[in-house]
């Protein structure tokens, strides 16, 4: 059953039921539940042995469901803060490409592949981070993959040659996924679902203004300290995030608090029967990292939905870091502006995705109506409405961009272009995630995986050729090309709306309607039992 999720969904931490190897109680055993010393546990007998199941209770206060509003409210922020730290370091160090052009003697295309390796980092890191926070917990993976992004920008800052950037910018690039992979599984490990939306749309905010304002700060601060400050503002951003995240976030992840609790209790009385579920998970690391690398390439080239889905939403994400090299094309290049001023231009951006934001909850509230509607049970396909609406936003914004871009024409005709722009990436990103996840609740993970992983190496390919798409086409023309391309994308909306149900029945993966049980509420949560963002 499709149940209302919340409206932003980019969450890797899941892992397909059909995979989950850990034994599973007898029914006919679980006999009572019992308090002791205030902590809940269930009898329970697995494979012909009597265990003392801890779980939560109803107002367990160490429930992070259970935490007050006002504490979910700050870590959601410092959350979400994080978040737009690590999309903004993706993107600040395009401000002042010339100025490492110059400094290593080196082509322009080897500079920009600084960019690109930190984005290929996106789609690596989840693989490995997702089943790590389900041994470790979600904090211990944020303190230590954040430390290590950190101290990683240093050497990037005080680069002597360009090898030293590139390693360096790699690695960083791996490092700080982990906070993108993780962000939306740990705000649904606090809020309930009927309170998610709201959340989830402050949150689904942040990896898109990172990359609208780095270009902004980087261009002035270049101006006026040059490039190695784009990196020194890296390192005291990440230092603040690592910092409150570390400190002041505790852990969210249930199943990791519950194991701490259960290894409490044994240690207290003497009692080895005391466990909880991520004890009975005997799956080993290999096992969980087999399912993460080979089962979104099975979806992604297996799957219609999760293909078509993937490809779309890879030219929207290329779209944004194509950005990064079109803008100073148009407005330094075209208009002799400073890396200040063209980073002002990205402001429409900016707008249109904190406008698109701030009406992410009612998207969220029409869907619960929908549920209502169909009884608690609506098709996957009610989520592609908000795609079909906004999927026209994005060739519009770009054709603006495009034929307003001529070097005797006013800067505000380009610049508006982004406004459309975006405000169609919020809409767009969050129906594709979540009809992703509708549609493959038991593989909602690997189908997420699946898509972040084309999309990052897409973003990051795209990076490496705009600027000689620029010189061939014109910008005029170049521009027009996304724009055509992305037109295209938007017959894939209509095209599942019309014929996803039917695919679905046929697939090996997809869910099809049949199954009573749903994950599309509680896949942000990364919870391996399957019960988001980025």
């Amino acid at each position: 059953m499709a149940t209302p999720s919340s409206s932003f969904v980019d969450s890797q931490t899941l892992t397909p039921q059909n995979e989950d190897k850990r034994p599973q109680p007898s029914v006919s055993e679980n006999i009572e539940s019992v308090n002791i010393e205030s902590i809940n546990i269930e009898s329970v007998n697995i494979d012909g042995v009597r265990h003392q199941h801890v779980v939560f209770s109803q107002d367990d206060p160490e429930n992070p469901k259970n935490w007050s509003k006002a504490r979910k409210w700050y870590y959601t922020m410092v959350i979400a803060l994080t978040c737009f730290v690590v999309a903004f370091s993706s993107a600040v160090i395009t401000a002042d490409v010339k100025g490492v052009v110059e400094e290593f003697a080196v082509s322009e295309e080897v500079v920009l592949v600084s960019i690109s390796i930190f984005v290929v980092g996106f789609g690596i890191g989840p693989m490995v981070f997702s089943p790590l926070s389900e041994i470790f917990g979600r904090r211990i993976i944020y303190g230590s993959t954040l430390l290590i992004a950190t101290v990683l920008v240093i050497p990037c800052a005080v680069a002597k040659n360009i090898e030293t950037l590139l390693v360096c910018r790699a690695l960083d690039g791996i490092a700080f996924s982990a906070p993108m992979t993780l962000v939306g599984g740990t705000l649904a490990d606090m809020w309930k679902n009927e309170e998610r939306g709201v959340p989830m749309a402050a949150f689904s905010a942040a990896p898109f203004l990172g990359p609208a304002i780095g270009p902004l700060i980087g261009g002035y601060l270049s101006d006026a300290k040059g490039w190695r400050w784009l990196y020194w503002i890296q390192l005291i951003f990440a230092g603040v995030a690592w910092f409150l995240v570390t400190f002041t976030v505790p852990e969210t992840y249930a199943p990791t608090i519950l194991s701490r609790r259960a290894r409490k209790l044994r240690e207290s009385t003497g009692i080895d029967s005391h466990v909880s579920e991520q004890d009975l998970d005997i799956r080993t690391l290999g096992e969980r990292l087999r399912v993460f690398l080979i089962r979104p390439l099975q979806l992604l080239f297996g799957e219609l939905i999760v293909f078509l889905i993937s490809i779309y939403m890879s030219i929207l994400y290329g779209l944004l870091y194509m950005f990064f090299v079109a803008y100073p094309i148009v407005f330094q290049k075209g208009k002799g502006y400073s890396a200040g001023t063209t980073g002002l231009m990205f402001l429409p951006v900016a707008v249109g995705v904190l406008l698109s934001s701030c009406l992410s909850p009612s998207v969220n509230k029409h869907y619960l109506h929908l549920v209502k509607k169909h009884n608690g049970k609506p098709p996957a396909e009610v989520r592609l409405i908000p795609m079909m609406l906004s999927c026209w936003l994005i060739p519009i914004g770009l054709f603006i961009f495009a034929w307003t871009s001529y070097t005797n024409l006013s800067w505000a005709g380009p610049a508006m272009g982004g406004l459309p722009v975006g405000f169609g990436f919020i809409f767009l990103y969050n129906s594709a995630n979540n009809y992703l996840v509708d549609s493959y609740q038991h593989q909602a993970a690997s189908a997420l995986a699946a898509k972040t992983f084309i999309r990052s190496f897409w973003g990051a390919a795209v990076v490496l050729f705009t600027e000689q798409m620029y010189e061939r086409l014109g910008d005029q023309w170049a521009s027009s090309l996304l724009a055509f391309l992305s037109l295209a994308c938007c017959a894939i909306p209509f095209l599942f709306w019309r014929y996803g149900a039917r695919i679905r029945s046929r697939s090996k993966y997809a869910y099809a309607g049949e199954d009573e049980e749903s994950s599309s509420t509680d896949v942000e949560t990364g919870n391996t039992s399957v019960n988001e963002k980025v």
